[in-house]
C-alpha cells in the first residue's frame, strides 16, 4: 500500500519476555533444584521408570485435551498411549487424544536435537494434532479472523488480523533461536504468543501447550515429558484461563506486561516438579510392595509391573498384561504365558476375574487395593504452595 510516494510500513511486535525480578530468579533456582532431584532419579534405569514415563505422558495428554472439552479417563488415555485404538470413547474425543499423542510423541523423539523451531514445524505439528478433523484445516494457517468466544457465545478475545500474522509467527520463532533468557521463561512466552496470535482455525491452545514442551526439550531441560506442565494446566483450567486473559486483555496487545504469565508458569513448573517427585516416591514404594507380594506368592518377577497398574485401579486384560510386561521387562510374553500368569495372580488373591471369554478382564483384589491406599507417600499432604508465597511476594489471585 502506498500513500503518495512513501510505503506505509507496518511494524509487528510480539509479547516480549519481561525483566526477571530477584524473586523470579529465586523461584527459577528452586525449580532447578527440584529438576536436579528428578534427573538423579531418572538417570539410573529402573524397571518402574518405563511405566512412570507412560503415565506422565498419558496425564499430560489428558490434561491438555481436557482444557478444550475432550474429557476421558486416565485408563483410556493410557491405552491410547500404548497404541490401542480400540478404546471405548466418543470418536471426536478419540481423534483429539490420538492427535495430541502423535504430536507429543514427535516432540519427545526429536526435541533434544531438532535444529530450529520454525513456521513449517508448527504447521507440521498442527497437522499431526488435528489431521482427523478437516474443518480445523490441518497444517494450514487460518484463512481469516477467528475469535475466541465464551460458553455464552460472546467474544472474549480478538487475535491479530490475518494480514501480517505470518510475520508475527516468524518473529516469535526467530526469538526462540536468539533469545538468551532462561529456558522456562522462553518456553512460557512461546506458549503465550502462539495462543494469542491464534494462527489456526482450531487447536491453538493445544498447539501452544505442546510448543512450550517442545521448547523446553530443545533447550535441554531434562526429559521433555517430565518438563511440561500440561497436566497441571488441565487440573487448574480456571486459573490458566485467567492468567491468559489477564495478559491478553481481550485483544492482541503485545505492549501489555507479561510478568503475571511468567509468574503463573513458574508456579506451575514448581508445583508440577514437586508432584513428579512425590509420584516417583509413591511408584518406588508401590513397586517394592508388589515385588514382595509376587515373591510371597511364588510368582515370576515379570508380573510386578501389571500388579502395580492394577493396584492403581487399572483394569487388566491379557493384551494389556502383555504390553505392560513388555514395558517393564523389554520382552512381551506369549498369550499362553500371559494367560497362566493372570490365572496365577487370581489364585494368589491379588486379582479378581470378571467376565468370560473375549470380555474377560481382571480387577484388583481388595488386598491389592489396600496396598495402594495405605502407601505412606499417598497419605501425605498433596497441596503445594505458590512458591511466590513462600518468598513473600505473590501477586496472582488464588490459583485454585
Amino acid at each position: 500500500m502506498l500513500e503518495g510516494d512513501y510505503p506505509i510500513i507496518i511494524a509487528y511486535m510480539i509479547y516480549l519476555i519481561p525483566s526477571l525480578s530477584p524473586i523470579d530468579e529465586r523461584v527459577l533456582d528452586e525449580i532447578a533444584g527440584l529438576r536436579e532431584r528428578l534427573r538423579l532419579y531418572l538417570h539410573v534405569p529402573r524397571r518402574w521408570t518405563g511405566p512412570l514415563r507412560r503415565s506422565v505422558l498419558a496425564r499430560a495428554i489428558r490434561g491438555s485435551t481436557s482444557i478444550e472439552g475432550y474429557v476421558s479417563t486416565l485408563e483410556n488415555v493410557t491405552a491410547l498411549v500404548e497404541g490401542d485404538e480400540g478404546v471405548d470413547e466418543k470418536q471426536e474425543t478419540l481423534d483429539a487424544l490420538a492427535g495430541y499423542r502423535d504430536a507429543m510423541t514427535f516432540v519427545l523423539q526429536v526435541a533434544a536435537d531438532w535444529p530450529t523451531i520454525d513456521a513449517s514445524v508448527l504447521r507440521a505439528l498442527h497437522y499431526m494434532m488435528v489431521r482427523r478433523d478437516l474443518e480445523a484445516g490441518p497444517g494450514n494457517w487460518r484463512p481469516g479472523m477467528v475469535w475466541v468466544r465464551n460458553s455464552a457465545g460472546e467474544i472474549v478475545y480478538t487475535p491479530p488480523d490475518r494480514h501480517g500474522m505470518e510475520d508475527l509467527i516468524d518473529e516469535m520463532t526467530g526469538r526462540l533461536a536468539d533469545e538468551t533468557a532462561p529456558p522456562l521463561a522462553k518456553a512460557a512466552m512461546a506458549h503465550l504468543n502462539l495462543a494469542l496470535i491464534h494462527p489456526f482455525r482450531d487447536g491453538n491452545g493445544r498447539m501452544a501447550r505442546c510448543l512450550q514442551t517442545f521448547v523446553l526439550g530443545a533447550e535441554g531441560i531434562m526429559e521433555p515429558v517430565f518438563s511440561g506442565i500440561e497436566e497441571y494446566l488441565g487440573g487448574h483450567t480456571l486459573s490458566y484461563y485467567r492468567a491468559l486473559a489477564g495478559v491478553g486483555g481481550g485483544e492482541w496487545s503485545p505492549d501489555r506486561d507479561a510478568r503475571p504469565w511468567i509468574e503463573y508458569c513458574l508456579t506451575a513448573h514448581y508445583r508440577q516438579a514437586r508432584h513428579h517427585l512425590r509420584r516417583i516416591e509413591t511408584t518406588e514404594q508401590l513397586w517394592a510392595e508388589c515385588e514382595i507380594l509376587a515373591e510371597g506368592a511364588g510368582l515370576p518377577e515379570r508380573v510386578v509391573g501389571a500388579l502395580c497398574d492394577a493396584a492403581r485401579g487399572r483394569t487388566l486384560r491379557r493384551s494389556i498384561y502383555r504390553r505392560v510386561t513388555e514395558l517393564t521387562t523389554a520382552e512381551r510374553p506369549g498369550e499362553a504365558v500371559a494367560t497362566r500368569d493372570l490365572a496365577a495372580l487370581v489364585r494368589a488373591g491379588l486379582l479378581v476375574k470378571a467376565g468370560e471369554a473375549r470380555s474377560r478382564r481382571y480387577l484388583p483384589s481388595s488386598h491389592l487395593q489396600d496396598v495402594w491406599r495405605t502407601l505412606p507417600a499417598r497419605r501425605r499432604e498433596r497441596r503445594y504452595l505458590n512458591p511466590y508465597e513462600l518468598f513473600g511476594q505473590a501477586t496472582l489471585p488464588d490459583l485454585d
